[in-house]
C-alpha cells in the first residue's frame, strides 16, 4: 500500500503520461480510464473501461500497450467487460483485474503475451482493489 509522508511536496503542475489525445480506440488513447497502478519501474497499467482492457504505459512512451482484454467486451476468459481497477501481484508476476461488467475478479500472467485470464472471484460486483504487503487481496464490493 501506498505511503505518502505528512510533508510531501507535490508539483505545481500535472504531467499527462498515458493517453491525452481525446477519447478514442487507437493504442495512444483511453476510453474512459479508471482505476491505475504504477509499478516500480514507473510503469502505468490503466483499467480502459471504455475499450474493455487492460494498458500498459511504459515511462517516456508515446503509445500504450493492451496487456489483457482488448479482443472485444464479452464474458469469454480472453475479453473484458468494463474493467474498473488493475493491480500488479508481484509474487505471481500477474495483473489482478476488477472485470466489473462480468461481476468477477481476474488474474492474468505478465509472462503471457494478452493470452487470458483466470477468475479469482466471481458474482461480485466488484470495483476497487487493493493488496497488502502480506499478498491478501481488498476487493470493494
Amino acid at each position: 500500500m501506498l505511503n505518502i509522508p505528512e510533508n510531501a511536496k507535490w508539483a505545481d503542475k500535472g504531467v499527462t503520461v498515458a493517453g491525452g489525445r481525446k477519447q478514442g480506440t487507437t493504442i495512444n488513447q483511453l476510453c474512459y480510464p479508471e482505476g491505475l497502478f504504477v509499478d516500480d519501474h514507473q510503469t502505468v497499467f490503466i483499467a480502459d473501461w471504455g475499450n474493455h482492457c487492460i494498458m500498459q504505459w511504459k515511462k517516456d512512451d508515446t503509445n500504450g500497450k493492451i496487456v489483457a482484454g482488448g479482443n472485444g467486451r464479452g464474458r469469454r476468459l480472453y475479453q473484458l467487460n468494463r474493467p474498473t481497477d488493475v493491480l500488479i501481484d508481484k509474487e505471481k508476476n500477474s495483473l489482478i483485474i476488477s472485470d466489473q461488467g462480468n461481476r468477477r475478479v481476474v488474474r492474468w500472467l505478465l509472462v503471457n503475451d494478452k493470452a487470458q485470464g483466470e477468475i479469482l472471484i466471481e458474482n461480485i460486483c466488484c470495483y476497487g482493489l487493493a493488496m497488502d504487503d502480506q499478498g491478501y487481496l481488498y476487493v470493494s464490493d
